[in-house]
């Protein structure tokens, strides 16, 4: 009987002779959480194990499972790259060593009553990390053809293991794919069907489309569940990554995001209508001496800015974007329009005056700028209070209210990213449900350089609407810079873990959920 046999028989059965298992170690054997359907999937909380992710070939750590078991949680998720059990780089060619490393995870999950969902990653055809496949699952039928042997070995081998301890996860998040959706749907529809072909009762969870944001109602007749993401709003969740376009330019997070319209424009600009010309407005009480911040993106031409408070100007700044180095930090010049739109990516700082009631900020002269982030900081509060603002074109300019109360402060107003936000953002998952379909959150988190406290308020919001809506879930990652533990944050109060780096808020935030 060959290695894959025995696992079989033995997660199917619980035989006492189950290779690796020990009586000794059987003692210490969690059940798992029974009941796993693809219409109603079970209260699964955990992490995301990335042994086998985008190039790695370790084996998974077997401390990993007792500790997720140990802190209360029964769910992992492996994100999985297909090229680590290929042989000689031929997509066809299978290496069974590997797979028993698979097994090896599988028997953990058992072993401490965690359920196992086995990702493919990078499946044949298809990743949404670089490089790119060469072939698209979508569109190939040579690339369908392979990822489809690939998942129906994973069929048979685990054919007869229960769906309380595995179950199949297709792709990671499928991109942008609207113009070849039915492509998409129809590949995920042979999937399904040739792992039925060997296994008809494996519970099978499909991400959804735009990377995890939109669910597939085209596959809601499948008997399939399906799975969304955690990473909204992006300015949080990926604050200085260095694998999303321009994460560097996101401005330092708050939660809840105030937003507005950061774009000035000179009343010169008279083919602009009137509406969207204008002072960005700040109305309100400041009863003290306060701070102001300007974080300036963008210039066009030389364009003179000002700061007024109640009729009296406070601030005013000329620039005069060029070439060659100034107070800007990219050089960009407009050859259709002969001028100058250089990147100043920098700060500009005034004292709004106690008493002031009425805050303008407008370009008086000129052609236009940007406006990142403004923050205020009265010296009477603890902490600075700030709204991004990124251009609106064809929008009029932002109004805002300050108030202030003891040693805090709010700016009301603009666009309003909270937990209201995050909630509505989940109708459409809702809505699969009606139809169905199984929901859980696949992945989620925040990366290191985001600010802690940022971090623990913003996944505070966000588990309690999984949890009202009754959705389990999976952190990216256990072990890792979204993580629990050696996450590389340099603003936690880290406690010592058997060598590792834990991040005890973090984790006792998400047991409180779980």
């Amino acid at each position: 009987m060959q290695r894959r046999d025995v696992l079989k028989l033995g997660l199917a059965s619980g035989i006492a002779g189950f290779s690796s298992f020990s009586s000794e170690v059987r003692a210490e054997e969690k059940k798992l959480l029974s009941g796993a359907r693809y219409d109603k999937l079970p209260q699964w909380w955990g992490f995301n194990l990335l042994e086998k992710f985008n190039g790695r070939n370790n084996r998974f750590v077997e401390d990993d499972f007792r500790w997720i078991r140990d802190f209360g949680f029964n769910f992992v998720r492996l994100p999985m790259d297909y090229r680590m059990w290929i042989t000689d780089n031929d997509w066809r060619k299978i290496n069974e060593k590997v797979l028993d490393e698979i097994d090896e995870a599988v028997q953990f999950g058992e072993r401490y009553g965690i359920h196992v969902n086995i990702n493919f990653h990078r499946a044949p055809g298809y990743t949404v990390a670089q490089p790119a496949e060469q072939k698209s699952v979508w569109t190939d039928p040579e690339a369908l053809e392979v990822c489809l042997l690939h998942w129906k070995t994973f069929a048979k081998r685990y054919k007869g293991v229960s769906n309380d301890l595995v179950s199949f996860n297709l792709f990671n998040e499928p991109g942008r794919v609207e113009p070849i959706l039915a492509q998409c749907v129809a590949a995920h529809k042979a999937i399904i069907k040739g792992i039925r072909e060997e296994d008809p009762n494996r519970l099978i969870i499909c991400d959804g489309y735009e990377w995890g944001n939109n669910p597939f109602f085209d596959l809601a007749d499948q008997k399939i569940a399906q799975a969304t993401r955690g990473y909204a709003p992006s300015e949080i969740s990926h604050y200085k990554a260095s694998w999303i376009q321009n994460s560097g330019d996101f401005p330092t997070p708050t939660w809840p995001i105030i937003s507005g319209n950061g774009l000035l424009l000179s009343d010169s600009k008279r083919e602009i209508k009137e509406e969207f010309r204008g002072a960005l407005v700040i109305s309100g009480q400041f009863p003290n001496k306060t701070k102001l911040r300007l974080h300036v993106g963008t210039v066009s031409g030389t364009t003179s800015f000002v700061v007024i408070a109640d009729g009296k100007t406070i601030f005013e700044h000329q620039f005069k974007p060029g070439a060659g180095e100034g107070e800007w930090k990219t050089v960009v010049f407009k050859k259709e329009w002969n001028v100058y739109q250089n990147v100043y990516d920098r700060d500009y700082e005034t004292v709004i005056p106690a008493g002031t009631q009425k805050l303008e900020i407008r370009v008086t002269q000129g052609d236009w700028l940007t406006l990142k982030q403004l923050a205020v900081q009265s010296e009477n509060t603890e902490k600075e209070t700030a709204v991004y603002l990124s251009p609106g074109w064809q929008q009029p300019p932002s109004e805002f209210q300050y108030r202030e109360s003891g040693h805090s402060a709010e700016l009301l107003g603009g666009d309003v990213k909270d937990k209201t936000w995050l909630r509505n953002r989940l109708e459409p998952w809702k809505e699969l449900q009606k139809q169905g379909c199984g929901v859980m959150v696949g992945e989620f988190g925040a990366h290191s350089p985001c600010p802690h406290d940022i971090v623990l308020r913003w996944l505070a919001d966000c588990l309690d609407n999984w949890r009202e809506a009754g959705w389990g879930y999976a952190l990216w990652n256990f072990r890792g810079s979204f993580g629990i533990m050696d996450s590389g944050r340099t603003d936690v109060d880290y406690e010592n873990f058997h060598g590792h780096q834990l991040d005890r808020k973090m984790l006792n935030l998400l047991q409180k959920n779980s």
